[in-house]
């Protein structure tokens, strides 16, 4: 019986987890030459190399100079140098992740740990037992530990790593910039459980990739996937009532054609690349992409084409082996 009635903490549990850049060839030659300009100043030149990968859809750089051997810079260049710069100040030996793998909060943290490329350790918490982070008085997730330092809240964790990665500048953002990644905890992650529990097949096909994903043993997995599914789509109901919501899919997809309007015809938010806003609105959508809610948004919105430029910007993930 005390199995059985944990469902009831998963489902509040997931009630939690559901609240490439195109560039010229002439500019790919004058962001190469910036790069290989400043590696010989990069402690992690391997770093540095995927970072532009990663950024620009660049193999391996080679370089040419221009008239008089001068090597030329552009904007874009000197402002991923300052970049690199930056993110080599900040090199922990330890970090790890405890989430949930389908929570939205932890997801904003991933995608902040894999643009950045900060090695990280995901340790995968029991939404019955929370055995895992026991030690811990916070009773929620994201926790991440950085050199044994614990932080919570994401977005609060987010502004940290920031200011570690960037120590000269005392602005985490802009104001257009905290708009939107208020906007995100407060609106998008609020129309994403009426969503992926609307129906009693998408609450089986969301509670099968929790279950498949998450820290759970046989048993455990059984239950929480029909108790669970069951019991967050009487859930969902409730919340759609909380929040207003009369229309799944069109919460949905208005909130999907919001984000891609914020954009003005930028690639990103941030302009030519990711914001901490981009990051967090990709975080919360990554865990719904490939589930049936995921697959209408990108086919009924305009959202697809900024959501792959972020999985090219993001890139592999920089999750290493516990």
């Amino acid at each position: 019986m005390r199995r059985v009635n944990g469902v009831a903490l998963l489902s509040r549990a997931v009630v939690c987890m559901g609240s490439s850049t195109a560039v010229g060839g002439a500019t790919q030659q004058r962001l190469v030459q910036a790069a290989m300009l400043n590696t010989c100043s990069i402690s992690n030149p391997l770093w540095f190399t995927r970072r532009l990968g990663d950024h620009f859809g660049l193999s391996k750089p080679s370089v040419s100079c221009g008239a008089g051997g001068h090597v030329c810079f552009s904007s874009n260049a000197t402002s991923l140098a300052q970049e690199v710069h930056a993110q080599d100040k900040f090199l922990p030996k330890d970090v790890e992740l405890y989430q949930y793998e389908a929570c939205p909060f932890c997801n904003k943290v991933r995608a902040f740990l894999d643009y950045y490329k900060i090695p990280y350790k995901v340790m995968e918490v029991n939404p019955i037992s929370k055995k895992e982070i026991k030690w811990s008085d916070y009773k929620k997730v994201p926790i991440l530990k950085v050199d044994g330092e614990q932080m919570v809240d994401s977005s609060d964790i987010i502004d940290k790593l920031f200011q570690r990665i960037n120590p000269e500048n005392n602005v985490v953002n802009g104001e257009e910039e905290k708009k939107w990644r208020g906007w995100v905890d407060n609106h998008l992650v609020h129309v994403l459980s009426p969503n992926i529990y609307r129906t009693a097949s998408e609450a089986l096909e969301s509670f099968d990739y929790i279950t498949s994903h998450g820290n759970f043993s046989l048993y455990e997995r059984i239950v929480a996937k029909y108790t669970g599914a069951a019991a967050m789509y009487f859930v969902s109901k409730k919340l759609k009532k909380k929040h207003n919501i009369t229309d799944e899919r069109a919460a949905l997809y208005e909130a999907a054609e919001t984000w891609v309007d914020a954009l003005k015809g930028r690639q990103f938010l941030g302009g030519s690349n990711p914001n901490l806003a981009d990051l967090a609105a990709f975080g919360v959508l990554r865990p719904i992409r490939h589930l049936k809610s995921g697959k209408d948004m990108v086919e009924n919105t305009r959202i697809g084409e900024w959501y792959t430029r972020m999985e090219s910007s993001v890139g592999e993930s920089a999750r290493i082996e516990a």
